[in-house]
């Protein structure tokens, strides 16, 4: 195989046509360990100039014209301004996510909270990100819940599945009719006990309950070590309860490096699965997101080779024959199967996909491209005074 023969060029060129990663609105903002925020020159010190930082991405790959909103972080006071200037910088608004983790109200729970007062306030933050939503256009509220328990006997595991089940029921019934309500999990952190939605079958539970608009958000750091990520994806797929990806990577826990940063197979085993239930097309439903924290690298650089990293990884799953694939795997050929996928894995496609952005009007390596344009000199000059926007901001 090889990245240049006529029908794995089209593969790929077919495959990626209308394949689209979402940018998010906090990863150009200060970011940093548990211990320091560290501060970079040009950051943005609103979320117009976020918007502004996300369009370089999409002007420079051609594959991320939405942007996802954090609320409280990204708010404004004319939402369908802020949106209309997403759209003057060729972007649209994304997913809205709500903010459950930096209220004093919230230590011992949000939506899970034994206070009614402290859980009728988590949903009332709900049912104000929706009304972003139908400012700005968004169709998917993404919901993290950091809630959980840090010792055993704190307090009643059932009784915070009841609680957050009609919490979450309440936020359900105020969407929109085109609205989807995308329920992300996490193994551990902030709470270590327990966390209320510790796993994919949790979120699934949730969702199956509340109805056909609810589904599962996928982050690929929020799993424990040795999970195989495949194998979920491939299940929310097979219900149809795939909603979203967060995409990024890890070491060691929630790490939120740049996707394919730490095990580039895994992220080519993940996007395998998805091409083979055709999810990466847009009929899925699947919103491909990222979700990370460039905390050392620069922040618009960091997000363009994120988007490069996700293409490079699904055009090698696109170059999958997938008739033998599945001939092998009837014939019991174990070797003749998994061989197939090295060899996609094992391709160089970086040439192949230059062609394809040159063909777009695209420069061939987009990374090149926006250090010449000036861009992060520009703004790290002109943003000088105000608050630059980082984690609290």
């Amino acid at each position: 195989m090889t990245a240049h023969d006529p029908d794995v060029t089209l593969r790929v060129r077919d495959g990626l046509a209308d394949f689209t990663i979402e940018v998010p609105s906090w990863a150009y903002g200060n970011s940093g360990t548990r211990f320091k925020v560290f501060s970079q020159p040009g950051v943005p010190r609103d979320p117009f100039e976020k918007v502004a930082d996300a369009a370089q991405v999409h002007r420079f790959t051609g594959a991320s014209p939405r942007v996802s909103l954090h609320i409280p972080w990204d708010r404004v006071d004319d939402y369908g301004t802020l949106a209309a200037y997403a759209a003057d910088q060729g972007v649209s608004v994304g997913a809205i996510n709500s903010n459950l983790f930096q209220d004093d109200a919230y230590m011992l729970g949000s939506l899970t909270h034994a206070d009614k007062a402290v859980r009728a306030k988590a949903v009332a933050h709900h049912l104000e990100c929706i009304e972003v939503m139908h400012a700005t256009g968004s169709k998917d509220l993404k919901v993290w819940l950091p809630d959980g328990l840090n010792y055993p006997g704190q307090d009643s595991l059932r009784d915070r599945q009841e609680r957050l089940a009609d919490s979450l029921q309440q936020v359900y019934a105020a969407l929109g009719e085109d609205h989807r309500l995308l329920l992300e999990y996490k193994f551990f952190e902030p709470y270590f006990y327990s966390m209320d939605v510790p796993d994919w079958g949790t979120s699934l539970l949730h969702c199956l309950a509340l109805g056909d608009k609810a589904l599962v958000v996928l982050d690929t750091g929020h799993h424990a070590p040795g999970t195989n990520i495949e194998f979920i994806v491939a299940q929310l797929l097979r219900h149809g309860r795939l909603g979203a990806f967060d995409f990024n990577s890890r070491f060691y826990a929630d790490d939120d490096l740049m996707v394919g940063a730490a095990d580039p197979f895994q992220l080519f085993r993940i996007l395998h699965e998805i091409v083979q239930q055709d999810a990466h097309l847009p009929s899925s439903g699947v919103n491909f997101m990222l979700d990370q924290c460039h905390n050392i690298e620069p922040k618009v650089q960091g997000q363009i080779r994120s988007v490069l990293n996700v293409l490079e990884s699904m055009a090698k799953a696109l170059l999958v024959d997938r008739e033998a694939l599945k001939a092998a795997q009837l014939a019991g050929d174990v070797l003749g199967a998994n061989g197939l996928l090295m060899d996609a894995f094992n391709t160089d496609v970086r040439g192949l996909l230059a062609d394809q952005r040159e063909e777009r009007g695209l420069p061939r390596d987009p990374i090149a491209a926006y250090k010449a344009s000036g861009y992060q000199d520009q703004i790290a000059a002109d943003r000088v005074g105000g608050n630059q926007a980082g984690w609290g901001a």
